[in-house]
C-alpha cells in the first residue's frame, strides 16, 4: 500500500476579491485616507490599492501593518519598495500590489490615470463600515 504524500498549500488560497476586501479594511483600521481599488488584470498583478498617508511615519505604519496582517493571513509576500523615505511605499503581495503615498506625492504621480479604464471595485458594505 502506498502512502499518498498531501502537501499543504503554502499561502492562503483566499478569492481575490475577498483579500482586497481584508487589505482594504486594514487599510481604514490605520487611518489611511481615499483608498481606491482597481482590478487590471495585467501579467504583473489583478488588483492594484492605492491609498493614502498622512507622513511618511503613517506611510511606514501603514506598510508595517499590511505585512503584520499578511503574513497572519498567509499571504504571499513578494517585496516591499520605498519604506526607507516613506513617501511612497509599495508592498507586492503577488497578485495584489498596494502602494501607499503621501499626498504630495500621490497627486503628483497620479498612478490611477495609468489604469483609468481598469474596474473600480467596489468593496462591500462590511469593509465600509470599518
Amino acid at each position: 500500500m502506498s502512502k499518498e504524500i498531501i502537501k499543504e498549500k503554502k499561502f492562503s488560497l483566499m478569492p481575490n476579491k475577498e483579500k482586497a476586501e481584508q487589505i482594504y479594511i486594514w487599510l481604514d483600521e490605520s487611518k489611511a485616507k481615499n483608498i481606491t481599488v482597481l482590478e487590471i488584470k495585467n501579467a504583473v498583478t489583478d488588483t492594484v490599492i492605492i491609498a493614502s498617508a498622512s507622513s511618511a511615519r503613517h506611510a511606514k505604519s501603514l506598510a508595517d501593518h499590511i505585512i503584520a496582517m499578511s503574513k497572519n493571513a498567509n499571504f504571499e509576500i513578494l517585496s516591499t519598495e520605498g519604506y526607507q523615505a516613506g513617501t511612497w511605499v509599495l508592498v507586492d503581495l503577488n497578485d495584489i500590489v498596494v502602494h501607499i503615498f503621501q499626498e504630495e506625492t500621490r497627486e503628483l504621480f497620479h498612478l490611477e490615470s495609468l489604469w483609468h479604464e481598469a474596474e473600480h471595485v467596489v468593496m462591500s458594505e462590511r469593509a465600509k463600515k470599518v
